[in-house]
């Protein structure tokens, strides 16, 4: 973050390579605020002796409390199965579709209210307000369409790559209907990136959309579909369909053309399908909801795959719980639907409570810093999520902006990554007018939704906390050794669970070492035991609780940056500058910046004979935007004669990095080049 301060340290611990979560270098403990006593009055969750009902002497049957707010076709017979640990099975025998808990049953009491509010970019043009009924009978026509026409049925994967438009919910919500699989691909991601997943997947229909605004552009969206195709034959992958909507029905807004036989406008098709009503299948609650591709500490995008019933459940209880959503709130998180956060509380969450979820298509500080109030202003916008990048964006272009409008929240979530205490005041006092509780969610794509948090109407806030666990989650600290760390000893070490929870992902995608390597390995007590206490989850994350049971996050303790709040991995990073023909050697570390919190600095090294040069740099640049998107595009590319590196070879990107910082990278006597180090100074300087 843009406050941290680096830590005295022996010369001998500078140069050691040690972890994040081992340098507690966030700011001090601060002082509490209280919620209002009107919030408290109306609040879902008051009693405090929620806490008891969710120990871990009553775990896992607590949990059916997060089960029952949905509607079963078959109640389940086991609340978790860990016979075969750590692939957790909750709620098994259980059947639902979560198609139809978050549209089919508000039905008789809410068909007419708002479930979609989508606002596109351009203020010129009208919102759409799709009610629950209109939701049902789009949803409903596009599920018959993917059934009949693409012949798509339960089990089956399809990869969406769509921005923020109503058409992505109805997608997604189409697909669960039938028991598809979804994967979404964030739309900023490029053709490349799509392949990617939808090779993974073995996805055989892409659907996606032919443009859509982004600061006040319409992109041409379609070209990314037929990058992405083409990517996914050269991995020996076919496609065999690729669905568009139109961002204007009845007018193709993309200049790429149609590919004869593949593409198919999905406007058009739509109306074969006028009045098709497809019964939601009552599928397993351990069935797959969905895909979600997350950057891990390897080069290859992790699938993390989500359970029906276990994932259903969880959001749909911490949504009403912790965001406090009430039927009749409209609720706007101000995320991308392409990453978890959007799935579980712009989609999944909110509707499954029968709210009014607000969709809004571009970004923030467009055209103006005034833009989100204005929306919710005139939208009567009661519930606002955001992350601390689109927090600091706002202050930093409009800290007085919130004032001018006649908004009034009375709940604010931030998620993604840290908050200063500062710009959390800032968002308290201007945007919150002092009158909304804020909570600062702690948890990630794993997870399904929130881990810690404050329960609003009970805790009191504390910038920069995230908060205890949320009821049934049980946090626990080790250090690298595996020790536990005592209870609110202040102390940085590893954030752990200790006990599964039904929205935990139920593995990685084809790839179960790895979900049991990279989460379970490192902290399990008996690689035999089917005891679920031998088994804590590994977050990846540093932490320290303060003596009144708050955590605060530190940051990652893998090969992976937090770029305003988007997790994007090291290697993959490098992997994409290693495709430049003049790269020998590419290093990528993280470096504060005052608005998305980390962006990326890339070092590179070229082949011998080669010299640096401003077209080598872009190159480089713009490899990484085809790869992977611009959301990864570093903030600089440095050339470097040779890499910082110990006497065996390894990169000492712990020095890059405190290079870019401005840091001191202490004692480098003990590598095998320390004169590179002044060298590399000078060329960043």
């Amino acid at each position: 973050m843009s406050d941290d301060k680096p830590l005295r340290r022996s010369k001998e611990e500078q140069t050691a390579d040690i972890s994040e979560a081992q340098i507690a270098v966030h700011w001090p403990e601060e002082d509490y605020f209280s919620p209002s006593a009107k919030f408290i009055a109306q609040a879902n969750l008051t009693d405090a002796g929620v806490f008891e009902r969710f120990s871990l002497d009553r775990f896992p049957e607590c949990f059916r409390e997060f089960a029952d707010l949905l509607d079963w076709n078959q109640r389940w017979e086991k609340t978790l199965d860990t016979s075969n640990p750590p692939f957790w099975r909750w709620f098994v025998g259980g059947k639902l579709n979560a198609c139809f808990n978050c549209i089919d049953r508000h039905l008789a009491r809410h068909k007419n209210k708002t479930a979609i509010h989508f606002v596109p970019e351009p203020e010129n043009e009208t919102v759409h307000h799709i009610t629950y009924q209109e939701l049902f009978v789009r949803v409903n026509e596009f599920a018959a369409l993917l059934r009949d026409f693409c012949g798509l049925k339960t089990g089956d994967r399809v990869t969406l790559h769509l921005p923020m438009v109503a058409e992505l919910p109805i997608t997604m919500l189409a697909c669960a209907r039938l028991g598809v699989i979804h994967s979404q691909v964030f739309s900023g991601f490029s053709g490349k990136a799509c392949a990617d997943r939808a090779v993974d997947s073995e996805s055989r229909v892409l659907i996606t959309m032919d443009a859509y605004y982004r600061v006040g552009k319409l992109l041409d969206h379609k070209e990314k579909a037929d990058i992405a195709v083409a990517e996914a034959a050269k991995e020996g992958h076919k496609v065999h369909k690729v669905l568009i909507w139109q961002r204007y029905p009845g007018k193709h807004s993309s200049p790429t053309k149609l590919v004869e036989g593949r593409d198919v406008i999905v406007n058009d098709l739509l109306k074969k399908y006028r009045g098709k009503r497809v019964e939601p299948a009552p599928l397993p609650a351990e069935a797959p909801l969905f895909l979600m591709y997350t950057s891990g500490t390897t080069g290859k995008p992790k699938g993390c795959q989500h359970s029906i019933g276990g994932y259903l459940a969880y959001v749909t209880w911490t949504s009403k719980y912790i965001q406090d959503i009430h039927p009749e709130d409209v609720y706007w998180c101000m995320a991308d639907i392409g990453w978890i956060t959007g799935h579980s509380y712009i989609v999944y969450g909110p509707l499954a409570l029968g709210a009014s979820s607000v969709v809004y298509e571009g970004v923030p500080t467009h055209p103006d810093a005034g833009r989100p109030w204005r929306i919710a202003e005139d939208l009567d916008v009661n519930i606002f999520h955001t992350s601390p990048t689109a927090i600091r964006a706002l202050r930093r272009d409009g800290p007085d902006e919130p004032a001018k409008y006649h908004h009034h929240f009375k709940h604010m979530t931030t998620v993604g990554e840290p908050i200063e205490p500062v710009v959390w005041k800032w968002y308290h006092k201007m945007v919150g007018k002092g009158e909304a509780v804020i909570v600062d969610t702690w948890w990630q794509t794993e997870n399904g939704g929130f881990l810690c948090s404050t329960v609003p109407a009970i805790h009191k806030m504390k910038p920069g906390s995230a908060g205890p666990g949320i009821p049934g989650i049980h946090p626990v600290i080790y250090d690298d050794e595996g020790k536990e760390l005592p209870a609110g000893s202040g102390k940085a070490g590893n954030i752990c669970i200790r006990n599964p929870w039904p929205g935990s992902f139920q593995t990685i995608w084809k790839d179960a070492d790895r979900y049991v390597n990279q989460y379970y390995a490192r902290y399990c007590k008996d690689r035999k035991s089917k005891d679920w206490r031998d088994w804590p989850y590994m977050a990846g994350d540093g932490a320290v609780q303060a003596a009144d049971g708050y955590y605060r996050i530190l940051g990652r303790i893998d090969d992976v940056i937090n770029v305003a709040g988007h997790r994007l991995g090291t290697k993959e990073i490098e992997s994409a500058a290693l495709i430049v023909a003049e790269v020998a050697e590419a290093a990528v570390v993280p470096v504060a910046d005052p608005i998305k919190g980390k962006v990326p600095d890339l070092y590179v090294s070229l082949k011998p004979g080669l010299k640096a040069s401003k077209e080598i740099a872009g190159k480089v640049s713009a490899a990484i935007v085809s790869e992977i998107g611009a959301i990864a595009r570093p903030r600089e590319v440095v050339i470097v004669p040779d890499m910082p590196k110990t006497r065996s070879g390894k990169i000492m990107r712990r020095v890059l990095a405190a290079i870019s910082n401005r840091q001191d990278p202490g004692d480098v006597s003990t590598l095998a080049n320390p004169e590179v180090v002044d060298k590399i100074k000078e060329l960043v300087k």
